[in-house]
């Protein structure tokens, strides 16, 4: 009863002002613009009802997930994206994501979209970004909590998700994708190619016991670019950050490179890989 009322009244009100306008009573540039923002209001209200929802934006979480995939003789960076089925944007690819429920954290929904749709889980998941632009859902505005994930080892065939889903090179993505992804993947892997060089994010992408040509691999993949060597191990050994095992590597007619692991307990910033 309180809705309808104040729903009479605003009508009553942009009837008067339309009035007053029409017979010069008032600032023209001043009442159109009034009249403007309740156009806008009353056709928000409207579409707020229609779709059932509430005066204000629904919230949803999207995952960008990153994994190293052979390519010839060394890795690419590759990303996995999901076919979508329905409406908006219908058989354009898109990142794994989905709404927010009631009482479910952001962090526990972008799991639950990766794990239903894809079929993978993250070992690591970091939120990235939020996205909120009122456009960028045709339906309604929706805010996106984006995440950024990274897989260890060879990506696996996500197989088992509920959608058609597949790596891609960062390289070579679609043309076109649904949404704003392409402005959610530009952001992410902006932000995993600057995190790479202060933080543990390499080590999170390699298994557990690795060579320091792996790790060197790692970061030159993220980064886009050759690493030297000699200079790569000194200032990763001097970062305190890898740890040596007791273990080599089997094989080969040389002598077989020692195995390391990450050191995880306190990690220091190392200096940036130049």
């Amino acid at each position: 009863m309180l809705r309808e009322t104040t729903i009479r009244a605003r009508q009553d009100q942009l009837v008067l002002l339309e009035s007053s306008l029409s017979k010069g009573d008032l600032n023209s540039y001043s009442v159109r613009s009034e009249l403007d923002s309740m156009a806008k209001a009353a056709s928000a209200k409207k579409r707020v009802v229609k779709s059932g929802g509430g005066p204000w934006p629904t919230i949803g979480v999207s995952v960008v997930i990153f994994a190293l995939r052979p390519h010839g003789d060394s890795h690419e960076l590759a990303v996995l994206l999901v076919r979508r089925e329905s409406s908006p944007f219908a058989g354009l690819w898109a990142l794994p994501g989905g709404w927010v429920h009631t009482g479910e954290g952001l962090e526990e929904s972008a799991r639950r979209h990766l794990l239903t749709k894809t079929g993978l889980q993250a070992a690591y998941l970091e939120q990235l970004y939020t996205f909120g632009r009122p456009d960028r859902d045709p339906r309604e505005h929706r805010i996106a909590v984006a995440y950024y994930a990274l897989v260890p080892g060879d990506p696996v065939e996500p197989s088992t998700g509920q959608r058609e889903a597949r790596w891609f090179s960062v390289e070579r993505l679609p043309k076109k994708l649904a949404f704003d992804n392409h402005e959610i993947l530009r952001y992410a892997l902006w932000r995993l190619r600057n995190k790479v060089s202060y933080a543990d994010v390499a080590f999170q992408l390699l298994p557990r016991n690795f060579t320091l040509s792996e790790l060197r691999e790692v970061y030159e993949v993220i980064l886009d670019r050759k690493l030297d060597p000699t200079n790569f191990r000194r200032k990763v050994e001097a970062s305190g950050t890898i740890v040596p095992t007791s273990s080599r590597v089997e094989g080969g007619a040389h002598r077989p490179p020692r195995l390391y692991r990450a050191h995880r307990r306190s990690l220091p910033e190392p200096a940036p890989m130049n």
